[in-house]
């Protein structure tokens, strides 16, 4: 007997990543596929989830693996380890659904989810393997799709947030509203579903302890951002920039199952924006506190430096074992941030803040971002400056990305820079960070590729810098510091490096 819906994962870890899939990246539990999972199976359908990343299948073999188990509907999961890591996941998820298709000579339907998809809905039914494409959450467009599809129904128009084809016709319905009472329309995620030994921490969030990496779980607290910085597309798959919560109540359900059932500590809170209402954060603490798991627990959540300044919160969160903060400084230039609607904070408040709440005990992963429309060469020499007189316990060098959905995509697209998914470009896995075909965005000043140089420069500095490597071992331990410099030692290849690539 076949099952109602396969949430798929399609497998892109080494496209993505190169050699640092192996020992340094991370491997992230489907959050998406949990939450849409836990929601079907309330609704009583059969379901299932295919984690190819977790796995470390083929496209072939994950193609294997969902044939056998003969779904009534596919469910691709496009996203990633981060919101916009969803477009350079594309190419794996057409790989798969392009074996899928002619191995079951096309019998088994498929949908595509996720912030790629939101984004470009018409140019994803066109360009990709899927029978249909999902624009907004998914839950509801999922219901009514498998609904329809056990009645042996065509009822298309009557599917929310549902791109499809009649008779080689494109259509599209409205998005589903989007749920409000999230304790109640999305409760939980499906961990039953998912062998949560196979997934591992970030290197940098079990520094205190590098064995532990594997007692790893991410579990979602709220959707969506209220702030609206142009290089982000977090908000593509929602209908306007705001935020919604589950409980505090809701949640200490969650980690006390990973606490207890599972014994997980090392939590990763994937929020686009964590740290941003007191009342609900102190709530969350509250609720672990009661508990007696503040000690017990290793978090890390993404917070700004202006939603920093609630010292009784902070300390709260501390006591509650929120370990690390994640930190959009992005660039050193008020000018720079404020052209990406960034911010609200000068360079002074930027090294305050971070040394109070390092002060306070926290560790800090700090983001950093290259290629800004307002950057030049000297903005960001002052951005890579800036982190060295931070230090902080980790950092991340992006190359700014005009991602289908953010504010900056139209506007490359005006300008006629050079983006992956043009003609004759690498497509969308050249909005990897990380991967060989990486095309960043370029600026009025410098072009793409000479941002890529400056941030792959900009990393190895950062780590090799013996003040970094020294407060690393004083901070954690000799293993943590040897483990960073063998880190280094992973050379990312970039096409760039190989041939005279223009852009």
């Amino acid at each position: 007997m076949s099952i109602d819906i396969l949430f798929v994962t399609p497998p892109s870890r080494l496209e993505v990543y190169q050699k640092l899939a192996g020992e340094y990246a991370a491997i992230e539990p489907p959050v998406w596929s949990t939450l849409i999972a836990k929601y079907m199976l309330r609704k009583g359908y059969e379901v299932k989830i295919l984690d190819a990343e977790a796995e470390f299948l083929t496209h072939e073999e994950t193609a294997e693996k969902i044939i056998y188990e003969n779904p009534k509907l596919i469910a691709y999961m496009i996203y990633g380890q981060q919101p916009s890591a969803s477009t350079q996941c594309m190419p794996a998820g057409r790989k798969t659904a392009n074996l899928v298709k002619k191995k079951s000579n096309g019998e088994i339907p498929s949908i595509v989810i996720g912030t790629h998809a939101s984004a470009l809905p018409l140019r994803t039914l066109k360009e990709e393997p899927y029978d249909y494409v999902c624009n907004g959450e998914g839950p509801l467009t999922i219901e009514k799709l498998i609904e329809n599809i056990k009645k042996g129904k065509k009822d298309y128009d009557q599917i929310p947030g549902l791109w499809y084809r009649i008779n080689g016709e494109i259509k599209n319905n409205k998005n589903a509203k989007m749920f409000e009472n999230l304790d109640k329309s999305l409760p939980g995620q499906a961990w039953e579903l998912l062998d949560l030994t196979k997934y591992k921490a970030h290197n940098w969030h079990t520094f205190n302890d590098l064995d532990s990496r594997n007692k790893y779980a991410s579990l979602q607290t709220s959707l969506g951002c209220p702030f609206k910085c142009s290089f982000c597309c977090i908000n593509a798959p929602f209908e306007r920039n705001t935020i919604r919560c589950w409980s505090p109540k809701h949640i200490i359900k969650e980690i006390k199952y990973l606490v207890e059932e599972h014994g997980i500590y090392n939590i990763k809170i994937p929020d686009e924006m964590f740290v941003l209402n007191p009342k609900q954060v102190t709530g969350i603490c509250d609720e672990i506190q009661k508990e007696g798991l503040g000690d017990l627990l290793n978090f890390w959540a993404y917070s700004r430096i202006d939603t920093l300044n609630d010292d009784e919160m902070l300390k709260k969160m501390f006591k509650s074992g929120f370990k690390w903060l994640a930190l959009g400084i992005e660039s050193s230039s008020k000018h720079v941030r404020d052209g990406v609607t960034k911010g609200r904070f000068d360079n002074f408040d930027i090294e305050g803040i971070v040394k109070k709440v390092r002060d306070m005990g926290f560790y800090v992963g700090a983001n950093y971002i290259f290629g800004l429309p307002d950057d030049d060469e000297s903005t960001m020499q002052e951005t890579l400056d800036l982190s060295l007189r931070i230090n902080s316990e980790w950092a991340n060098f992006y190359s700014a990305m005009a991602y289908p959905g953010s504010q900056l995509y139209p506007m490359a697209v005006n300008k006629k820079w050079k983006l992956p998914d043009d003609e004759k470009g690498p497509g969308w896995i050249g909005y990897s960070q990380h991967a060989y075909e990486t095309l960043p965005l370029p600026t009025e000043k410098i072009k793409g590729s000479e941002v890529l140089s400056f941030r792959d420069k900009a990393f190895d500095i950062y780590f090799k810098n013996s003040d970094y490597l020294n407060m690393i071992e004083k901070t954690f331990n000799k293993n943590t510091k040897l483990h960073i410099e063998k880190m280094t030692e992973h050379k990312i290849k970039r096409k760039h490096h190989f041939e005279e690539v223009q852009y």
